[in-house]
């Protein structure tokens, strides 16, 4: 197919171009074009096998129709996956374990760490549940010494409030490191969950004892306390929103000055609860949002705090 341009000479900017309307094939190469520019961080990305996780767990996976267990051996392995990862434009991923026991299961540290061994792409984090350890400072300090990038926290899963001052030298170790603290807020719908430690106002605290320490609330405390959220994020400045687990068709009714507050908002998947991996990015791209606040949405913002 042929098409005819004709420039203006001296600006060089293209006066006329007929095929733009009559061609769909225009505006088709348009979109691919930007999506080779798009990069994304995922934030927020587990990885298990599937004897890991409690039954309960997997229904609720299974519902969301994920490629997971479509394509489960091609998932759980390291290079395959992250090909499969790549593919969709996906540069870096926050790779998180689970220890759980009461709620969704365990998924070790070390599994992580050996899945992440020799992929660029991933950024292995560590968990640690306070419930079951004495020390848990000396815990990150072991899991830091074996490559872990960040720590993530699941209080309403492991029955602790993220403002006890046992979790106290973890967090100042974390900020001594400056590694990125991702902690659960939010509703579950997993059995054995206890809301009340999700409220995101215990992190107002260790908000203003480590004015340093970056802190990532995961599902930026979903269902019940948007408005908390949002406001303590304009509040603390290392304080960030992660929207893992939030249909992002409703980011704007959740959030409706999103934009205001664009540079803490990071984009996460919460896979495998999701489709695809792309199934949320591409949503995300429908938004009513500028292309600089999608950017750092899927990428910028992310990028700033691993120091990317």
């Amino acid at each position: 197919m042929i098409f005819s341009f004709s420039f203006k000479a001296k600006s060089g900017i293209l006066s006329s171009f007929k095929g733009v309307r009559r061609y769909p094939e225009i505006a088709f190469l348009s979109q691919m074009s930007k999506a080779k520019t798009l990069k994304v961080i995922d934030f927020h990305i587990h990885i298990g096998l599937k004897e890991h996780w409690h039954a309960w767990v997997h229904d609720y996976q299974e519902s969301s129709q994920s490629e997971f267990y479509k394509r489960y051996e091609e998932m759980i392995n390291p290079e395959k996956f992250a090909k499969y990862l790549k593919n969709h434009n996906i540069v870096k991923a926050v790779i998180l374990p689970d220890i759980c026991p009461i709620t969704t299961g365990v998924v070790p540290n070390e599994y992580i760490f050996e899945f992440c061994k020799g992929q660029d792409i991933y950024i292995p984090f560590c968990t640690v549940n306070p419930s079951l350890v004495t020390h848990p400072e000396q815990e990150l300090k072991k899991y830091i010494q074996m490559g872990a990038k960040g720590v993530k926290l699941y209080p309403p899963y492991n029955h602790f409030y993220p403002n006890e001052s046992r979790l106290y030298p973890l967090y100042e170790r974390a900020q001594e490191e400056r590694l990125s603290v991702l902690i659960h807020t939010g509703s579950s719908v997993f059995k054995g969950s206890k809301l009340k430690y999700a409220d995101p106002i215990h992190l107002d605290d260790v908000a203003s004892d480590f004015p340093d320490l970056v802190l990532v609330m995961a599902h930026s405390g979903r269902g019940l306390w948007y408005d908390k959220a949002f406001f303590l994020s304009r509040l603390h400045p290392h304080l960030y929103m992660e929207i893992s687990g939030l249909p992002p068709k409703n980011l704007l009714n959740y959030f409706p000055d999103m934009e205001k507050n664009i540079d803490k908002f990071i984009y996460g998947s919460d896979w495998p609860a999701i489709q695809t991996i792309s199934s949320n990015i591409e949503a995300i791209q429908k938004l009513p949002l500028s292309e600089e606040s999608k950017k750092k949405v899927l990428y910028e913002n992310a990028a700033r705090i691993l120091g990317l």
